[in-house]
């Protein structure tokens, strides 16, 4: 093409080096940069200029005609301040979508204890008591129909143990009252067979748990553990709550 292009036809080039256009005006670009000689020499000059034209558009005063002027060697002051716009314009746009990501992620650290607070409870987890909901482990020993009971009078520890058949052997609950800590304890069901299988694991905080004169309302609150044995429910014998150091806390007679 001959002679100087209008603007309105061809300043599209400093978007389209930039990468700023969408896909479609993008395409359409391409079009016209096919048979535009003005165009490819324009591109070949602005290639590599965008990390610098991002790094003035921080500045202060970005977009306005000083820095124009500061960078009107090639190509034209004009064209230079347009890009300037342009890349300060996207980047602002980039700055509000993270701020609106940082206000959500806010709200969403703001809400989520609320949320687990309000679907927890249970205390099976040492927690403060102050939870509205039911925590899994005590909402499957309140739905599981077999239970069994022990107290042993020597530790005077209480044990339930709720049982429930599946494909893979023995969904057990147990609810433990009357426990003090600190301890590391755990279900172990001992099969007919004389073979001991641990159920679960779980550690006795200092407060305890289901102690009846206790102070809080943590302390006060049984403690369920949910676990399963490979056995199937007429293979146990029996339960033990037994601490890590080989203690046993009480024994719970399978039904």
């Amino acid at each position: 093409m001959q002679g100087s292009p209008s603007p309105s036809e061809h300043e599209t080039v400093g978007a389209y080096a930039l990468g700023i256009l969408d896909d479609a005006e993008a395409t359409a670009f391409e079009a016209h940069l096919a048979g535009c000689e003005w165009c490819a020499q324009q591109l070949d000059e602005l290639a590599g200029m965008e990390p610098m034209l991002a790094a003035l558009a921080d500045l202060p005063g970005a977009g306005t005609p000083a820095i124009g002027e500061s960078l009107s060697a090639k190509p034209g002051p004009r064209l230079v301040e347009k890009l300037v716009v342009e890349v300060s314009d996207r980047r602002a746009q980039k700055r509000r979508r993270s701020l609106y990501m940082i206000a959500a992620g806010v709200a969403l650290v703001i809400g989520g204890p609320l949320v687990a607070v309000a679907a927890g409870g249970g205390d099976d987890s040492g927690g403060t008591g102050i939870e509205a909901g039911v925590s899994p482990a005590k909402s499957a020993f309140e739905t599981l129909s077999d239970k069994v009971t022990g107290t042993d009078p020597g530790t005077n520890v209480t044990a339930t143990v709720a049982m429930g058949e599946k494909a893979w052997g023995t969904e057990a609950v147990v609810e433990l009252k009357n426990v003090a800590g600190p301890n590391k304890c755990s279900l172990i069901a001992v099969g007919k067979n004389g073979e001991r299988e641990t159920i679960s694991s779980w550690s006795v905080p200092e407060w305890g748990y289901g102690l009846p004169d206790a102070k809080t309302e943590q302390a006060k609150n049984p403690l369920y553990v949910q676990g399963g044995a490979a056995f199937t429910p007429n293979e146990i014998d029996h339960f033990e709550v037994m601490t890590f150091d080989g203690k046993k806390l009480v024994e719970v007679d399978a039904p």
